[in-house]
């Protein structure tokens, strides 16, 4: 039994009472088919009266009752195992906390706690009963077999042997494989929850697409698993009914021989052809549950791996996400007219919105909370559509998402990493970046000094959406990102200092000023040093521009700090 899961049912009253009533009732139904071969035989040749024919029913009764009792005791054994088990994983996670757990993917954890805890259900309903059965039913025929025919009893003493060897032999490839599959399945829950949870980045930065790609990789790779620990089942299946029936025949063919000579009676014949079997489909019955039973024992070491704190970080997903082009230059973008309105509500988020912002111009938008700010970016991202008016680039109409994407540099409030490194991150936009360049992006962004302080630097695995970095890390990273993708000719900020310190809204608000150079830019910002960027700043209310004035930048003379000023100015 998995010495882990053992020490568990030990640990549960409950459970260790029902998994002995299973075990015990396994064996003793096993045992049982002494008395009814005893009887059969007797009845057959002649040894007993026809009368015997009832107390083998009341045999067969009593076996058919013990598996109900084994059946009920094993389906409690496995609840209550499974309960126990879900518990202290739970709570071992909630005393990890999110920082020592960066290293997993809930996506991950989710699959372990759910569909791997019952991947349990054929190991201890099915395995261990028959490991209880093959460990003494066996024992006990092959002595009742020495007591009625010592020849018989010594072919079955050499033969038996050969289905566990055999049984090992496919069972440890079978492990292998068996852990692959798990693997795969893991890999696919955890890479599938990573990704829709960044789906808008990804939109964002035109990868959607190519993302799903990847998923369909992976699933690939969990159905090739799976179909590989299918062959190798139903092969030891052969192996061990061929071994089987060989070892049968060498038993049945000397004692029909003997039989005809008159050498052996036929009541012993009887008996040694009735038990023979029952010393071998033990053995069998517990190979052929075994293979059934090692998805569980993969999810259990997981388990217990996460209990232990010895859990590994996921695996990285492979293929790197990101495109780039060629940059064009950075674009006039005017909007007509505009109205969005989200469904199910009958309300406008934005209104009749008109504005033009000049190719290379710097523009705040800032208003009270949700007052339409980030509607509006959401509109250039192309994440949201107008339910009327028209949204222009450079005069012509915006339709070909997927191209405007990749002139869009884009960094949210909230930016997603992804559970791979810090340069897969960084590259999010460019998966063709060298690692110089990811370096020089990073020193753009200003967060080369602390990646480089990570455990292994730029190779450093992130925990899911970069747990185990600070937000102003996690801004820096996503601002390197958008450095890293020197395609794009539109910046696109979504309040970048939300939630900072000072240290860090500093480093993040001169990276953005030297990000935004060459560009036209958009940031939505409520915070004086993130509208200093700006050459314009557009006041949003009720979905409205309400203002559109020019910032004029003075020199506060207590500081000699920059500060933006609004003067009246056009409206467009």
């Amino acid at each position: 039994m998995h010495k882990d899961l053992l020490r568990l049912a030990r640990s549960e009253r409950a459970v260790r009472r029902h998994l002995a009533l299973c075990l015990g009732a396994a064996v003793l139904a096993g045992l049982l088919v002494l008395v009814q071969a005893e009887v059969l035989a007797g009845v057959l040749s002649g040894r007993f009266a026809t009368s015997a024919l009832v107390l083998l029913a009341l045999v067969v009764a009593v076996r058919g009752a013990l598996g109900l009792v084994q059946g009920i005791a094993a389906g409690r054994t496995t609840t209550g195992v499974k309960s126990a088990l879900r518990h202290r994983l739970l709570s071992r996670l909630q005393e990890l906390g999110p920082a020592r757990l960066a290293s997993h993917r809930s996506g991950e954890l989710v699959t372990l706690t759910g569909r791997g805890l019952d991947a349990l259900d054929p190991y201890l309903s099915g395995y261990l009963p028959a490991v209880a059965v093959a460990g003494v039913v066996p024992i006990a025929v092959l002595v009742r077999l020495l007591a009625a025919d010592l020849t018989s009893a010594v072919i079955v003493l050499v033969t038996l042997p050969l289905i566990p060897i055999f049984g090992a032999l496919v069972g440890m490839h079978t492990k292998v494989v068996t852990e692959q599959q798990w693997r795969a399945l893991s890999r696919l829950g955890g890479h599938f929850l990573d990704v829709v949870r960044g789906l808008p980045t990804l939109r964002a930065f035109g990868r959607a697409r190519f993302q799903a790609g990847v998923i369909q990789q992976v699933a690939d790779a969990h159905r090739n698993a799976t179909m590989r620990t299918l062959r190798v089942a139903f092969l030891s299946s052969l192996v061990l009914e061929l071994a089987a029936s060989l070892s049968l025949a060498l038993v049945a063919v000397p004692v029909g021989l003997r039989l005809l000579s008159g050498s052996l009676d036929l009541s012993t014949a009887l008996l040694v052809l009735l038990l023979a079997p029952e010393a071998y489909l033990p053995l069998r019955t517990m190979g052929s549950r075994f293979h059934a039973a090692m998805e569980g024992v993969a999810a259990a070491d997981q388990a217990f791996a996460v209990l232990d704190g010895q859990a590994e970080g996921p695996a990285e997903g492979g293929s790197r996400p990101g495109a780039g082009t060629g940059r064009r230059g950075a674009p006039e973008i005017r909007l007509e007219n505009v109205t969005v309105r989200y469904p199910g509500s009958e309300e406008a988020a934005l209104e009749d919105v008109s504005l033009v912002i000049a190719p290379g111009e710097r523009v705040a938008l800032v208003g009270e909370s949700g007052a339409g700010k980030s509607t509006l970016l959401h509109l250039l991202l192309g994440s949201v559509s107008p339910a009327s008016g028209r949204v222009l680039i450079d005069g012509a109409e915006l339709t070909d998402l997927d191209s405007w994407r990749r002139r869009l540099a884009s960094v949210p409030q909230r930016p997603h990493l992804f559970a791979t490194s810090v340069a897969d991150n960084i590259r999010l936009g460019s998966p063709d970046a060298t690692i110089d360049e990811v370096r020089a992006a990073a020193e753009g962004a200003y967060a080369d000094e602390f990646v480089a302080g990570l455990p292994g630097g730029y190779e450093t695995v992130l925990g899911e959406r970069g747990a185990n970095l600070s937000a102003g890390q996690r801004q820096r990273v996503a601002l390197a990102r958008a450095f890293c993708r020197p395609s794009a000719d539109v910046l696109l900020l979504d309040e970048p200092t939300a939630r900072l310190d000072g240290r860090s809204e500093g480093a993040v608000v001169s990276a953005t000023r030297d990000l935004a150079e060459g560009r036209t830019s958009v940031i939505v910002a409520h915070r004086p040093a993130m509208i200093d960027v700006a050459d314009r700043v557009i006041r949003i209310a009720d979905g409205r521009v309400v203002s559109d004035r020019v910032a004029v930048r003075s020199v506060d003379d207590r500081t000699g700090g920059a500060t933006a000023m609004e003067t009246t100015g056009g409206s467009v």
